[in-house]
């Protein structure tokens, strides 16, 4: 099984650090973001990732190596300038040839990656099968609910429920149909075109514990959860 962690972006939302450290090796405990998700995904039988990298590229091949001490093959794949979250997936078309998964280098999930990769397998004639997570978002003011100009009910604080992307997918070499080479292409943009192209979109709901690092108070709740999980 082949990966792709995208690993390229700025981390603007969690400067001060990301001006020195690129955000996929921001610590957690002992080990960076991307030491976990290499040693997920290698526990999941993947034998080889691609590092689609841009900012501070040099720091993370540094920092990682060839993967020699992970037990597993690490490359890498540099951009010349940002292509987005999908449009880096265009670069290695010519090394992927058979269902490989894609995350973003700031995601921490204790997903059994192997259980996408063969659900996804599983789903007939979808080139990408995205997998999505619940989150639950409080509202700060309570509901109110009315009729002819009378309260009938009051719901304080209410929560909501929504289905978002989460930032992890598997795909088959099919998938390189419908991104463009080296242009700033998103993953959001691709689902659309699959959609309006009436091709079928995969889904694989993620239960297990799954957070994503993009502002400073996610990195803090990230380095208290994620031991207890």
């Amino acid at each position: 099984m082949q990966a792709i962690i995208l690993a390229g972006g700025l981390g603007s939302r969690l400067r001060p650090f990301t001006e020195v450290v690129p955000k996929p090796l921001l610590p957690l405990g002992e080990k960076s973001i991307l030491e976990i998700q290499i040693e997920k995904l290698k526990e999941s039988g993947c034998s080889d990732i691609y590092l689609a990298v841009n900012y501070k590229a040099e720091y993370i091949q540094s920092f990682l190596g060839d993967g020699t001490r992970y037990g597993i093959n690490l490359h890498y794949s540099v951009e010349d300038s940002p292509l987005g979250t999908c449009g880096p997936l265009s670069l290695l078309k010519d090394k992927l040839h058979a269902p490989f998964l894609v995350m973003n280098g700031d995601i921490l999930t204790k997903l059994k990656f192997s259980q996408l990769y063969e659900f996804a397998n599983t789903v007939e004639d979808t080139p990408l099968t995205v997998a999505t997570k619940i989150i639950t978002t409080p509202f700060r003011f309570g509901d109110v609910k009315t009729e002819n100009n009378r309260i009938t009910s009051v719901q304080e604080k209410p929560e909501f429920n929504f289905e978002i992307l989460a930032g992890i997918y598997a795909m088959t070499p099919d998938i390189f149909n419908y991104i463009p080479d080296n242009q700033y292409f998103g993953m959001d943009t691709l689902i659309q075109v699959l959609l309006k192209k009436q091709v079928p979109v995969g889904r694989y709901l993620i239960k297990d514990y799954w957070i994503d690092i993009g502002m400073m108070e996610d990195y803090e709740r990230a380095k208290i959860e994620y031991s207890q999980t």
